[in-house]
C-alpha cells in the first residue's frame, strides 16, 4: 500500500514449494517483476490484489505447477498462474506452465477491492497496458482467460453509447480504447488455448494455439460495441501437433468458436491438423452447446484472409 516505487524491483529469484503465492502487488505501482522462476506454488502465484494496481511491469518470469488452494480466496481454488485484476500492467514474455486452472486469467474488477476501495473508478473498463510475447501450456483450464470481461474506453465509468447520427465517430461521447493483446502462445491446454468473456473492442493478435482440447480459440460474447471491433487477427491454430496427450485423442476441438452475439471479425487465420474424429476449423455460438444454454439463434461472423490445409476436412461445424 505504499503507492509508486519507481526504484523497486525483484529480480533473478527462485522460489519454490510455496502455500501462499509468490508475488503480491498490493497497492503500488510502477514495481517490476523480472527473470524470476517459480515452482510448485498454491494459489494464484503472480496476484494483483485490488484491482487499483497499475503500470507495474512483469517480464520474463517463468510460473510453474500452480497449485489450487481451499484457505486463500474463494478464487484460489481454480487458481492462475498469473491473476491480473486490473488490465493497465505491462505483461512481456512470461512463461506459464501446468497450473491446475489458468496461466493469465483477467479477472478484471468493476470497482476496485479492499483498501483500494473506490466505486468512481471502474477496471474491467480500463485500457490494456501491454499483454505481448505471453506463453502458457498444460492448463487445466484455460492459458488466457478473459472473465468476465473487458470494455476499454476513455471514461471507464461511464457507458458507451452509440450514435447512429455521427457516421464519422458514432462512439464520441466515450470513445473506445483498442485493447491488443499480441503474440500469445496456448497449447496442451484441458479446454482453450485462449478464451474472452464480454469483450468490446478486443484484439487477439498473431494467437499461435495447439494441442487444445475443446478449441483453440473462442470469444463467448462482443457487448457495448458494434463496426466488427472485435477481432482475432492472424492467428496460426493447430488441431494436434506430433507432440499431443492422450486426452486429445478422443477430442474433437473447434480451431476457432464464434461468439453468441454479432459484431465479430476473423481478419486472418491458418488452420491446420483438425483431421481427427470430428473436429473442425470454425464453430458458431459459444457455449451454446451447455446444456442450460439459453440461446442458440444465428449469428453474424465476418470472416476474411482464411487458410484451411488439406488436414482440416470440416472447415466449418454447428
Amino acid at each position: 500500500m505504499i503507492g509508486a516505487i519507481h526504484k523497486s524491483y525483484v529480480k533473478g529469484l527462485g522460489l519454490h514449494q510455496g502455500n501462499n503465492r509468490a508475488f503480491t502487488i498490493h497497492g503500488n505501482s510502477h514495481l517490476r517483476i523480472i527473470d524470476n522462476t517459480v515452482f510448485d506454488v498454491k494459489g494464484h502465484t503472480v496476484f494483483i490484489e485490488d484491482g487499483a494496481e497499475t503500470k507495474n511491469y512483469i517480464e520474463n518470469n517463468l510460473i510453474m505447477m500452480t497449485k489450487r488452494s481451499m484457505s486463500l480466496l474463494n478464487t484460489d481454488q481454480t487458481p492462475a498462474c498469473f491473476w491480473i485484476t486490473n488490465p493497465d500492467n505491462q505483461f512481456i514474455n512470461n512463461r506459464a506452465a501446468g497450473s491446475d486452472r489458468y496461466g493469465f486469467w483477467f479477472d478484471l474488477q468493476i470497482n476496485p477491492t479492499g483498501p483500494s476501495a473506490d466505486p468512481n473508478y471502474c477496471p474491467i473498463n480500463d485500457k490494456l497496458g501491454e499483454f505481448r510475447g505471453n506463453h502458457a501450456h498444460s492448463m487445466g483450464r484455460y492459458g488466457l482467460r478473459v472473465f468476465h470481461g473487458h470494455v476499454p474506453r476513455k471514461f471507464p465509468c461511464k457507458p458507451v453509447s452509440y450514435d447512429y447520427n455521427n457516421p464519422e465517430d458514432p462512439y464520441h461521447q466515450n470513445p473506445l480504447v483498442t485493447a491488443n493483446y499480441v503474440d500469445f502462445t496456448g497449447w496442451k491446454c484441458n479446454r482453450n488455448g485462449a478464451i474472452t468473456g464480454d469483450v468490446g473492442d478486443v484484439r487477439l493478435i498473431n494467437f499461435k494455439v495447439a494441442d487444445n482440447i475443446l478449441a483453440g480459440l473462442e470469444y463467448e460474447k462482443v457487448v457495448d460495441v458494434k463496426d466488427n471491433k472485435a477481432q482475432i487477427i492472424d492467428a496460426l491454430v493447430i488441431g494436434r501437433s506430433e507432440n499431443t496427450e492422450p486426452l486429445l485423442d478422443a477430442a474433437s476441438p473447434h480451431g476457432i468458436i464464434t461468439p453468441r452475439s454479432e459484431y465479430f471479425t476473423i481478419n486472418g487465420a491458418k488452420f491446420y491438423n483438425l483431421d481427427f474424429n470430428s473436429a473442425s476449423g470454425i464453430g458458431s455460438c459459444s457455449h451454446c452447446f451447455h446444456p442450460a444454454a439459453t440461446d442458440s439463434g444465428a449469428r453474424t461472423v465476418t470472416t476474411k484472409g482464411l487458410v484451411f490445409d488439406s488436414t482440416v476436412p470440416r472447415k466449418l461445424r454447428y
